[in-house]
């Protein structure tokens, strides 16, 4: 699908910026512009689509459906919008159900998600025995955010017990003082719409912060970071994936042969690197 035409971009580059920075420049966006991410219509047009998926999840993270809905009305064409607003498993399954259905691929799409929850029952059941350790998520670092719609059910999906956050809510932010004492089993730096290298990076300038917080985690090599833009921010069905990566992360004797390179890692401050080099 990468050689098809991107058709939105965002308002600002944000290739090398930390949190704080992308912080700041997604606020000056949404209070200039409304919205963080616009539409290349000359392109849309030439796309000439039937059905136009948006998303009404959360207005940072893509395109709003507001903007979606008049791009497409300007076209004239008469194509169909499609919304999606999941905030929960339940819900991410719903969306799959309604995208096969205006695609007219309904029983496809009705087995795809037999096949998911198939994927996640397996996890569950390999999991089951497995002590469930207590885990703090964090989608952002600067400032803070705790996780909400179907990240904590990924979470407990995998084995253990979220301690931040709840399963349907929007994900909030936080202040790292009301962070400190958690002292979590596992720490997992997930920030949005980060790739794993990209959040390895972020986590190591914020080492002093996430140590504050998640010493023993850190101390006994159960903090990780993941590829969070492909398998934890989205709500489309790669979620299922994140939870396998979790699971094994979590529970690597159950997972011996999982797939983990370039999707999910042990993190290390990286003074501690340097001290091990």
């Amino acid at each position: 699908m990468l050689d098809r035409p991107r058709l939105t971009a965002p308002r600002f580059d944000p290739t090398g910026l930390d949190s704080g920075a992308v912080d700041a420049a997604v606020r000056e966006a949404m209070a200039t512009a409304g919205s963080v991410y616009r539409i290349d219509e000359e392109s849309l047009r030439a796309a000439r689509p039937d059905l136009v998926l948006t998303q009404a999840v959360c207005e940072v993270c893509a395109v709003p459906a507001s903007d979606a809905q008049v791009a497409v009305a300007n076209l004239g064409s008469g194509a169909t919008v499609l919304s999606l607003d999941a905030h929960t498993i339940e819900g991410i399954f719903e969306t799959i159900r309604q995208v096969g259905a205006a695609a007219n691929v309904a029983d496809k799409a009705n087995r795809y998600v037999a096949e998911l929850e198939g994927r996640l029952a397996r996890v569950s059941g390999r999991v089951k025995a497995e002590p469930r350790l207590t885990v703090l998520g964090l989608e952002w670092l600067e400032p803070p955010f705790i996780p909400g719609h179907w990240v904590p059910q990924m979470i407990e999906s995998a084995g253990a017990i979220n301690l931040l956050g709840a399963a349907g809510a929007r994900s909030r932010g936080a202040n790292w003082d009301e962070l400190l004492g958690l002292d979590p089993d596992v720490l997992l730096i997930m920030p949005c719409g980060y790739d794993l290298e990209a959040s390895r990076r972020d986590a190591n300038r914020y080492a002093d912060r996430l140590l504050s917080v998640a010493p023993r985690a850190i101390e006994e090599g159960r903090a990780f970071v993941v590829d969070a833009s492909s398998y934890f921010n989205r709500s489309g069905p790669r979620f299922v994936d994140g939870v396998e990566i979790l699971a094994a992360l979590l529970h690597p004797h159950v997972f011996p042969d999982a797939r983990l390179e370039g999707r999910g890692a042990r993190w290390t401050p990286p003074t501690r690197n340097q001290s091990m080099a």
